[in-house]
Parts: C-alpha cells; structure tokens; sequence
C-alpha cells in the first residue's frame, strides 16, 4: 500500500478512492450515481459482503428495473475486502456528514 501508516489513508489512495466500495462505502457515496439514493443503496449495503461487483445482481427480490440500474452503474464500483475502520456500527449508513 502507499507510506502511509494509517490503513484508511492507504485504501482511500487505491482504487478505493475512486470508486464506491461495495463492502465499506457509506451509503451518501451513491447519491453521484442515478436511482440508487437512498433505496437501492441500502439494499446494497445491507446485503454486503460481495466477491464481484456482479454478485449485487443476487440481491434477493430486486426488480428487473433494480438491476438494470446497478448493472448501469458497474464502472462506478469497486470490492475490496471489507474493513471494520470503515463499516462497524452505523457508519454505513450515518457516516455523521451533515
């Protein structure tokens, strides 16, 4: 990783950094990509951990619609491993920016 001895300064300069993570991303990250803020993204949120992006697709009970709209936004995303500096408690969902 990069020089920095803080692991979310190191995931925040990978791919990270430029895409939402599907495992660690809040769920305000998803507001850039249409249709997803704030139903489907708490869809995708609560249904992580993903191997793939495409595993988003398995998500039990989403319409043809939902899919489409995730399947349109698979350049925005990205998986890595999931990190509990960026996922335990609530912080997915509040990340407390207000």
């Amino acid at each position: 990783m990069g020089n920095s001895e803080n692991p979310a300064d190191d995931k925040l300069q990978s791919e990270f950094g430029g895409k939402i993570d599907l495992n660690n991303a809040h769920v305000r990250q998803f507001r850039e990509c249409r249709g997803m803020y704030p139903t489907l993204a708490r869809l995708v949120i609560t249904n992580a951990p993903y191997e793939r992006v495409e595993d988003v697709l398995d998500i039990p009970h989403l319409s043809d619609r939902q899919k489409q709209t995730l399947s349109s936004h698979f350049g925005h995303f990205t998986v890595t491993p999931p990190r509990t500096d960026w996922t335990e408690g609530d912080d997915r969902f509040n990340p407390g920016l207000y």
